[in-house]
């Protein structure tokens, strides 16, 4: 017997032993993606110009990383932060900690690299070594045609200065630790041709991550089976708003919908008599940010409807809200 307690205190050891090597392996050697390349962006008024249509319109980097007027329907951005951060994400929203949103102004990385930027939008990895919390697609990012994020970069560096100086991130044990394995090496695409309409939909779908918000989702991860389905949990004051499911179902999706009334839901709030308004306490409001998507050009929105509608649709009839006990 005693025999039997001594080789299981040697297992418990090494057991113990073993979880402690895995752990500093993962804390000091992790994240590895590589050095940011040596990369040097050409500002051309054409990358500009793209860049602030992509980072304003498609991929959405202002909505993050600028400050949402939270009692305004759909939380429109505030003047004054355009770019400064800031934005936090924290349990009270289902988040493992407390994370802030990056200043991507000059006055936040302007001794970063644009290969050091690239890294960072692309793998999730800052200038110092350090991973990023995911709550930035940035695998899906990765999988851009890197032409555009080099037009992201030229647009972000146009930025006006906001001096806006953050608090660290807090993130929860054991996320502190695994967060070192989330970062991952890019897998550049290539932007398909404008004439291509399921394909320039794929793209645009995929850039804007819309399959991140319009899917169920367990401790950080996509429930497989359930991708554009809806049902995403996003809490706030008043309480859970879910995503709509966003395939061609019928009776619980957008299958009854036309391509006009697709585009329709988005324009709306582009038009310059539209005002968004108060949302009390008590009502509900959504993180989707309408008046940013709103200016998508009408081509790239018809192509995201045809890719939507190519999907296998999912039955699944969403509960939008549920309010505040």
């Amino acid at each position: 017997m005693k025999k039997f307690f001594k080789i299981l205190g040697y297992l418990c050891l090494g057991l113990v032993a073993a979880a402690t090597a895995s752990g500093i392996y993962v804390k000091t050697m992790l994240p590895d993606v590589g050095e940011a390349p040596q990369l040097t962006v050409d500002p051309t008024p054409a990358r500009i110009a793209r860049g602030e249509y992509l980072a304003n319109h498609v991929t959405v980097c202002m909505d993050c990383h600028s400050t949402r007027a939270a009692d305004l329907f759909s939380g429109p951005l505030l003047p004054g932060n355009f770019g400064g951060g800031g934005e936090r994400f924290g349990p009270e929203m289902g988040f493992p900690g407390v994370f802030y949103s990056r200043n991507i102004t000059p006055f936040g990385i302007g001794d970063w690299t644009d290969g050091e930027l690239y890294r960072a939008i692309t793998t999730g990895v800052t200038k110092s070594g350090e991973a990023l919390f995911p709550v930035m697609p940035y695998h899906t990012y990765g999988q851009m045609d890197p032409e555009d994020i080099y037009s992201i970069i030229a647009y972000v560096r146009t930025l006006k200065p906001v001096e806006n100086t953050l608090p660290q991130r807090e993130p929860e044990f054991p996320v502190s630790i695994i967060l070192n394995t989330m970062p991952a090496k890019a897998t550049p695409g290539k932007r398909p041709s404008d004439n291509d309409l399921l394909a320039r939909g794929k793209y645009i779908t995929s850039a804007a991550a819309c399959v991140d918000c319009h899917s169920k989702m367990d401790k950080g991860s996509k429930v497989p089976g359930t991708e554009y389905g809806g049902g995403m949990e996003f809490t706030m004051p008043a309480g859970v708003v879910r995503s709509p499911n966003i395939t061609g179902d019928k009776a619980t999706g957008i299958g009854s919908w036309s391509e006009q009334e697709f585009i329709k839901r988005f324009k709306m709030y582009a038009d310059s008599s539209y005002i968004p308004h108060p949302v009390g306490p008590k009502d509900m409001n959504t993180p989707m940010p309408w008046t940013m998507y709103a200016r998508m050009e009408e081509q790239d929105l018809k192509a995201i409807f045809a890719y939507l509608q190519s999907l296998a649709p999912i039955s699944h009839k969403v509960e939008r809200f549920t309010p505040a006990q």
